[in-house]
């Protein structure tokens, strides 16, 4: 019984250090990507997700 329980933390601790590090690398990705790219790129992907997404921008 004990056994398995301390399998069940382990893993448990595993699956919470990996989602972290995770969502660490997406957010440095981002970051990077956004801090590399031209201020004119970045309006006109905001604005195209603006009226994908049905928002009115004008």
């Amino acid at each position: 019984m004990m056994m398995t329980i301390t399998k069940t933390r382990a893993s448990e601790k595993t699956t919470t250090l990996l989602s972290v590090l995770g969502m660490a690398l997406l957010g440095l990705t981002i970051v990077v990507a956004a801090g590399h790219a031209q201020s004119a790129t970045l309006h006109d992907a905001a604005h195209d997700v603006r009226h994908a997404t049905g928002f009115p921008c004008h």
